[in-house]
């Protein structure tokens, strides 16, 4: 996009170059992987433990045998898959046993053409999350890039915080219940429970007061 268009001065975009390293999925886990490696190659062991707050995740069908293998040792571990480069909660599913994703599997073999047929990471599903009456929720922040030599990033202090409109459970009658395990919005709001007022969300300021109560 960028290299097409000339800008005014007074223009901007909001999007950067490249940005699809972080904003692909895979592409995502395969960064913070290489720079916890480069972290550690640097003797930085403070910074690398700071990167161990993702799940442990596969590329597939890349890492398909790596998978299957680490499945097979986690016995009663619940899965997340989720399509790289999709948004708003779409194609993504839970699963406990690997029959789960035969369909997927099948339409990435035997159907390569099809929209089916992309790929997706599958990682490891956390089961404990910290929950707010009994909900899942996440935070959407956002930043302000506005240099990268030097790095120089404005943090917008009103974002806000998700939640899920059925409260969270690993029960197998839940496994498949998007309302209870995604905070996305567009899943969210065509729940029964959905508040269209409040839409879902608290702002930070009322999360914060929250846990500074508790």
């Amino acid at each position: 996009l960028m290299n097409h268009y000339h800008l005014q001065p007074r223009q901007k975009i909001n999007h950067f170059k490249n940005h699809y390293e972080l904003t692909r999925k895979d592409l995502m886990v395969k960064n913070l992987k290489r720079y916890k490696k480069n972290l550690a190659k640097e003797g930085k062991t403070e910074e690398e433990g700071a990167l161990d707050f993702f799940p442990m995740t596969y590329n597939l069908p890349a890492d398909y045998s790596l998978f299957v293998e680490e499945f097979k040792k986690s016995s009663g571990q619940v899965w997340i898959m989720k399509p790289i480069a999709r948004s708003q909660g779409k194609g993504i599913f839970l699963f406990t046993k690997l029959a789960q994703i035969s369909q997927w599997k099948s339409d990435f073999i035997w159907k390569p053409d099809s929209p089916q047929a992309e790929p997706y990471i599958v990682q490891k599903y956390i089961l404990r999350p910290y929950l707010i009456g009994g909900k899942k929720f996440d935070l959407r922040i956002y930043v302000l890039v506005t240099s990268y030599s030097p790095l120089t990033v404005y943090l917008y202090r009103d974002g806000f915080a998700r939640f899920t409109h059925h409260r969270y459970s690993t029960n197998a009658e839940d496994i498949s219940n998007s309302y209870v395990h995604l905070t996305n919005v567009a899943v969210q709001k065509t729940s029964l429970n959905y508040d269209d007022k409040l839409g879902g969300k608290w702002d930070l300021r009322s999360l914060k007061t929250y846990l500074m109560s508790r």
